[in-house]
């Protein structure tokens, strides 16, 4: 047939065509999902910081995260799962080490002190010549950590003392303190590394305290997911403030709900990779807790700026927890 003859396709008629040739490009149709799985809140909480007695950003978003959870007067965040006896317990820590800003200088620089509770052996020293935040009750305010002259510190004697919060000098590019105070900042804010979670090699996560962050990750996961069997009794989970202060959050979460039958308390310890460490803690424990074990998730580099968690132990963790929850067979 001659072209001019040739009849167009209908605008109908393409869209019929193309329909299912865009059907097939599009990805397979998946049920509704219950959320992130452990190992994506673990990258996700690895970026949070959550000072000693300064957590309750972090507790805004586990409240978000968790239907039903609730604050309570010390500020953990607490989500109670099922009903009965037994009454048991499982806790994770928020809280890490840290510093605040303990002055503001007249040419604009910050000063800072050490919070108050443990904190690893040379903590200090992981400050010096390193990108922080100042986490002002408006927003994070990024800063660096001044490093001493190479060349005006020539000839030192190898016997100085290191590194220290006292040598420590942080640039927020202000040049005056009031352009300091401009920018929201105030004595006693939380300052912090920068985080910037990094993930390398087989599913490895590094951060600054990634494997307590990482084993929170995993409890709110078993929590969206546990399903308590009958006679299994209540479960309090509690993500707990200020454990480096006197564990004053956890005593909270037993003096208000206790007395517990079983508590397990989740926090990062070094171990093989693969393998939960489990251990009873026979230290003098505070009447309610009743037989309290430890639960570690393995990390490399504890306490470092790269500590590490291996991502698939996280979503282990996670389904080992949703079982203890869901009661003894």
């Amino acid at each position: 047939m001659p072209r001019k003859f040739r009849r167009r396709p209908s605008v109908r008629t393409l869209l019929l065509a193309i329909v299912p040739l865009l059907h097939s490009a599009l990805p397979a149709q998946e049920g509704p999902r219950a959320g992130p799985g452990a190992a994506a809140l673990a990258t996700r909480f690895a970026a949070m910081t959550a000072p000693s007695g300064l957590e309750q950003r972090m507790v805004d978003s586990l409240l978000a995260l968790l239907p039903g959870a609730v604050r309570d007067r010390a500020g953990n965040a607490v989500l109670r799962i099922g009903s009965g006896t037994p009454r048991r317990l499982v806790a994770c820590p928020l809280d890490e080490p840290g510093w605040v800003v303990g002055g503001i200088r007249e040419d604009g620089w910050l000063t800072l002190r050490r919070l108050a509770g443990r904190a690893p052996a040379m903590f200090d020293q992981q400050l010096e010549a390193q990108q922080v935040t100042v986490w002002t009750r408006r927003a994070g305010r990024p800063g660096v950590v001044a490093v001493r002259s190479v060349h005006l510190t020539r000839g030192r004697s190898a016997d100085d003392a290191p590194f220290t919060f006292d040598h420590a000098f942080v640039d927020v590019g202000a040049r005056t303190a009031a352009e300091a105070r401009a920018l929201g900042i105030r004595e006693t804010d939380a300052v912090a590394l920068t985080k910037r979670p990094h993930r390398y090699g087989d599913s490895l996560l590094a951060a600054p305290w990634a494997g307590r962050r990482a084993a929170c990750a995993a409890l709110v996961t078993a929590a969206l997911g546990a399903r308590p069997r009958d006679g299994a009794g209540e479960t309090v989970v509690a993500f707990v403030v200020e454990q480096n202060l006197g564990r004053r959050g956890l005593l909270t979460a037993m003096n208000a709900a206790g007395p517990f039958a079983e508590t397990v308390v989740l926090d990062a310890g070094v171990a093989p990779f693969a393998s939960v460490g489990v251990e009873r803690d026979t230290t003098r424990q505070a009447a309610g807790f009743g037989a309290v074990f430890r639960w570690r998730i393995p990390v490399r580099y504890e306490g470092s700026p790269v500590e590490t968690v291996r991502l698939p132990d996280v979503d282990a963790l996670a389904g080992r927890l949703a079982a203890w929850i869901g009661g003894p067979r």
